[in-house]
């Protein structure tokens, strides 16, 4: 007897191992640090188009997204609201909330309320999350003001004050070996890190993300500012996904005093550009129609042709190139204060990704000063 039970829970642990490896993870818990789908996959890339709440609709149709990854053929609408986390949003940023030793720095000129400081406004105009642990993590670049909650709020949250207005998102996975890179890129940004944490396993392949982290925002005025004089004004970086597609990292700092689109994306590129930011602030650039490349303020959107709104309602900062099938999503505004302030955007030369963003442009302001159809505004 006492051998055939032995056999049989032999049998039996054999069976359980296997089952517990074949049995999907539970709603949240991923085990591998990545941009995820809807449906809980692993994506290299993501792009995410949170639509504006129309007026006077209901709370939830400031929370529909639209998404667009690797595999699709232009925009899909989110399975669940965004702040959800069955949504690719929640799942994956949500392993930030578990236990482990995860390497991350998040950071946002508009930080979550308890993380407020004067000084967030006189550093970079940057939002985004890295997370990472010894093998990957990724790198997510957004719009979003207070958004995400610190490690220490336990869960995955969507802040209220992002419902009204239109934002984006580009998600992508990275191989450990580019986060120092990333950290590069970031250093030059300024921005305001209000919640980060480096382990020492990792700490040796990302020193600039240890040094980020120990400063904090490194807009200060006190210890930080060796740091950032240290980094040039401007720098640009090819970065591999884990699936090894190239993203080109375009990074400003205050010493630029330019803005990136026209004095450098457009150039770099070598392409004329549309592009969409918040346009209720002061000192709005107007659409640049100098000789050598055009850089075109949007007007009117219809991303998926899905909802038409207007830019004012649509705090995201993107850019569609005319030709060469360039998109680029990042932080930053086309006006005079962010001229001198530091920020970036994350480029893809992908034509269903240009398709995608490219027909959301329906009207752009003209260099004569009225607003046109894009096509019809390149003209002048």
């Amino acid at each position: 007897m006492s051998i055939f039970f032995s056999h049989f829970l032999l049998s039996l642990s054999m069976f359980l191992a296997i089952l517990l490896f074949l049995l999907p993870p539970a709603e949240g818990a991923n085990s591998t640090l990545s941009c995820y789908d809807d449906q809980g996959t692993a994506v290299d890339w993501f792009y995410l188009y949170k639509l504006p709440r129309p007026h006077e609709e209901p709370t939830e149709e400031g929370l529909k997204y639209l998404l667009l990854e690797e595999k699709s053929e232009g925009w899909v609408n989110g399975s669940v609201l965004v702040g959800e986390m069955a949504g690719a949003l929640g799942r994956t940023v949500g392993p930030l909330y578990e236990e482990g030793e995860l390497g991350y720095i998040l950071y946002n000129d508009q930080p979550p309320e308890e993380h407020h400081s004067e000084n967030a406004h006189s550093g970079g105009h940057t939002k985004g999350v890295v997370l990472f642990d010894s093998r990957q993590g990724f790198w997510l670049v957004h719009s979003t003001p207070h958004f995400p909650p610190p490690k220490t709020a336990g869960s995955f949250s969507y802040p209220s004050s992002g419902v009204y207005n239109g934002q984006n998102f580009i998600c992508v996975t990275y191989p450990l070996e580019r986060f120092e890179t990333i950290g590069e890129q970031l250093k030059i940004n300024q921005p305001h890190i209000y919640d980060c944490h480096i382990p020492e396993s990792v700490a040796s392949s990302v020193p600039t993300m240890v040094e980020l982290c120990k400063h904090g925002h490194v807009g200060r005025s006190n210890s930080s500012a060796p740091l950032a004089s240290s980094s040039p004004a401007n720098r640009s970086a090819s970065l591999l996904s884990l699936a090894g597609k190239e993203f080109i990292s375009f990074a400003k700092g205050a010493a630029f005093e330019n803005d990136l689109y026209h004095s450098w994306v457009a150039p770099a590129l070598q392409a004329d550009l549309l592009v969409q930011f918040w346009r209720r602030s002061t000192g709005i650039l107007d659409s640049d129609c100098s000789p050598a490349y055009k850089v075109l303020n949007i007007n009117l959107l219809s991303p998926g042709q899905h909802l038409t709104f207007k830019a004012t309602e649509d705090h995201s900062k993107w850019a569609a190139s005319v030709s060469g099938s360039w998109v680029c999503v990042g932080d930053i505004n086309r006006n005079e204060a962010e001229e001198k302030r530091g920020g970036g955007t994350v480029c893809q030369q992908n034509s269903v990704v240009w398709k995608a963003y490219r027909t959301a442009a329906l009207k752009c302001d003209s260099c004569s000063g009225s607003v046109e159809e894009c096509e019809a505004a390149l003209l002048y």
